[in-house]
């Protein structure tokens, strides 16, 4: 069984492709159910952020599998597999592994070093976990993709500048406003009270904003973050519903979308009220900043051609230089990521032929022991001690014919090709593939351990 990565990011593909493959939380269930409907995938866990959708699945069959995801992708987005194949990119076996491992250090997010993806993929786990689509190769796989990651943002500067598509984003808003002669932002928007909503009121927080405004479909969720931000900084916080976005809107500099709705959730119409009641008042005439972090997009694109609005989007933050990590800690993270998918790689080969070693000593055990009743029934006179000494000698002989081979061959087993080792010993010693399966039964599954949890659960952004 080998691990099969289907994915598409914003390295290979632009912001309406990404809209039109991302999957909500809704729809992940039947995806995932529509994977493993196929016979060729036995293990499958998506993790799906604004930035990319990746399908992680343990199969049997390259060809039948990739062509299996490809269909369920297809269905799902209404992309024909000639629209979908210029932005996609499949990895396979290890180049899978060491893609995650990638991904998992931050080395592949718009913002190089972020941390907001580990808390993605650990989610994706639990999510695959909680399915039961995420069986011993994907626990193993996941578990210490979290380790790489966090042993990178432990044993590097990667993050030390503690960046995020929201600190971009935000980074990019003053500069816009400051472009347009506006102090900095004074007032702020937050649409959306998820976690990414709970990022950039703390950001904004942090940054001096004096008032701030949470809107979410549900009041209560606004409330509760408003709440939070208002006690740990001091400042004034509402919570409101939708039907109060405009009126937030129109005191703003600053608005942040950040909802996992599909489709618009700020329209024309929204932004041109706000302005009009903007109008009214002493901010006639400020700048109305709008970071748009939704996938798909939270802002109608239209809204950018409205006087004084500025919408930064997802696309627009790609090459920022704020996205840019040090050299030296990339190419140290790098090497993290190589020397960690090494020992793995090692260990999963070594793994894989400890069920034929199993097999061979309890083949030779039972040799063994046939023999020994044999000899029984051949000379009946035997006592006891001499018919366990004699059982004692045949064990010693047996377990020193077999001793330098097993040990070498899980030495062979941790090189390339190795696992052409432990096809030899099955073909010489004649073990049937059911007695490797017999003795290789997975032990029982660790949970997400607490090193493993991280307050950084916002997900890729």
């Amino acid at each position: 069984m080998s691990v099969l990565l289907f994915g598409v990011s914003h390295r290979s593909a632009p912001v309406e492709v990404l809209e039109r493959i991302s999957v909500s939380e809704y729809d992940r269930p039947k995806l995932i159910d529509d994977l493993l409907s196929s016979q060729a995938i036995s293990e499958a866990m998506l993790v799906s952020t604004c930035n990319r959708i990746e399908i992680y699945a343990v199969v049997d069959a390259f060809h039948p599998a990739l062509e299996a995801v490809g269909t369920v992708i297809g269905d799902h987005s209404g992309l024909t597999v000639n629209e979908l194949t210029p932005h996609a990119y499949v990895r396979y076996s290890e180049a899978a592994v060491e893609h995650l491992f990638t991904v998992a250090a931050g080395l592949d997010s718009l913002v190089v070093g972020e941390q907001q993806i580990l808390g993605q993929i650990r989610n994706a786990y639990l999510d695959a976990d909680s399915n039961h689509s995420a069986g011993t190769v994907l626990h193993e796989l996941a578990q210490q993709a979290l380790r790489v990651g966090k042993r990178v943002h432990s044993e590097t500067g990667i993050d030390r500048a503690g960046a995020s598509v929201v600190s971009v984003a935000l980074h990019r808003a003053q500069v816009l406003l400051a472009g347009s002669g506006a102090a900095r932002a004074r007032s702020a928007v937050v649409v959306g009270a998820g976690a990414m909503g709970g990022l950039a009121t703390a950001h904004l927080a942090r940054e001096g904003v004096a008032r701030m405004t949470v809107v979410n479909r549900t009041v209560a969720n606004a409330e509760h973050l408003a709440g939070n931000i208002a006690a740990n900084h001091g400042i004034e916080v509402a919570g409101v519903g939708f039907d109060d976005l405009p009126a937030a809107m129109a005191d703003a500099d600053v608005v942040v979308a950040c909802t996992g709705s599909v489709g618009s959730v700020i329209g024309v119409g929204d932004v041109h009220s706000a302005l009009a009641a903007r109008g009214r008042t002493a901010d006639a005439g400020k700048p109305l900043v709008i970071c748009d972090l939704g996938l798909p997009r939270n802002v109608d694109p239209a809204a950018a051609r409205l006087p004084g609005v500025h919408v930064v989007d997802i696309a627009g933050l790609r090459g920022d230089a704020g996205a840019k990590a040090a050299e030296d800690d990339t190419l140290a993270a790098r090497s993290i990521v190589a020397g960690e998918l090494a020992d793995y790689l090692t260990a999963q080969r070594q793994a894989e032929v400890t069920p034929t070693v199993a097999a061979l000593r309890q083949r030779a055990a039972d040799v063994v022991e046939a023999e020994i009743l044999r000899l029984e029934a051949k000379l009946p006179g035997l006592d006891d001690p001499q018919r366990d000494e004699v059982a004692k000698a045949v064990r010693r002989v047996v377990d020193k014919l077999l001793h330098a081979p097993t040990v070498r061959v899980k030495q062979l087993a941790a090189t390339p090709n190795g696992d052409h080792y432990a096809e030899a010993l099955r073909e010489l010693f004649e073990l049937k593939p059911g007695s490797v399966e017999a003795v290789s039964a997975p032990e029982g599954r660790r949970g997400v351990s607490g090193a493993d949890r991280d307050p950084t659960e916002q997900g890729e952004r």
